[in-house]
């Protein structure tokens, strides 16, 4: 059986109310541990030096230390991802090499994409430090949430996604889930040599296609349309 990677994460915002709301999805998130908060860079500075972090969610517009400013006295930072208010720090957030900016309030699915790329790193990270695992048997997955839990899919198992208004059906070999989340933050989630967007409202898995023509693919006895805004470059791909 693989080890599942882990990712211990601290909160760092001086709202009460935003700390919690992050702290809950991190709850929400098997592959997530909460290992503190903290309202402020400062206490943070001091919680870093006492705990092993791989992740902070942090906001940037703070007293005392902006999150920007605090990132930057840090000589080997954990993984971040900013929390913020305020869209005008996107483009210093990124240049910090912050793994994803959320922008409050922030959404479960859209916070769900920032952690998936996040564990994706992290499972990389690991599989690179323990050369006796081998890389290529170990299995992807993402998490959804659907009846009120998160549900473990195996990118290996899913045939392909279909959207429906604000849900996403994701449609495996054995079950059909439904979880409320557009098929745009799905298919962020995805890696893209192995799944196509064929359609503003399907995406496929390149692995479960059977056969296709020039306006449809066939995954076992369902008929998936190809959009001709997508016709070109799904083409292109199976060719």
């Amino acid at each position: 059986m693989h080890e599942q990677a882990t990712i211990r994460c601290l909160v760092v915002d001086d709202e009460p109310p935003a700390r919690e709301i992050i702290k809950q999805y991190i709850t929400d998130t098997p592959m997530l541990q909460l290992c503190g908060e903290c309202g402020n860079a400062i206490q943070a500075i001091g919680f870093l030096q006492q705990h092993e972090i791989d992740l902070i969610f942090l906001d940037i517009r703070m007293p005392q230390l902006s999150g920007t400013d605090f990132l930057k006295t840090l000589s080997h930072p954990p993984k971040v991802i900013f929390t913020t208010a305020h869209p005008e720090y996107a483009l210093e957030g990124y240049e910090l090499d912050a793994m994803d900016y959320l922008l409050k309030p922030i959404r479960f699915d859209r916070f769900l994409k920032a952690v998936n790329k996040a564990y994706q790193q992290t499972a990389l990270r690991n599989s690179q430090e323990r050369p006796t695992v081998e890389p290529e048997k170990k299995d992807a997955f993402v998490y959804f949430r659907a009846d009120r839990k998160m549900m473990k899919v195996m990118l290996s198992d899913i045939l392909y996604i279909e959207s429906m208004k604000d849900y996403v059906k994701v449609v495996t070999g054995n079950e059909t889930i439904i979880t409320k989340q557009s098929i745009s933050s799905v298919e962020a989630m995805l890696p893209e040599q192995k799944f196509i967007r064929t359609h503003r409202s399907f995406i496929v898995s390149a692995a479960a296609i059977h056969s296709f023509t020039s306006e449809l693919i066939n995954v076992g006895k369902t008929e998936i349309p190809i959009g001709k805004l997508y016709r070109q470059q799904v083409l292109k791909t199976l060719a």
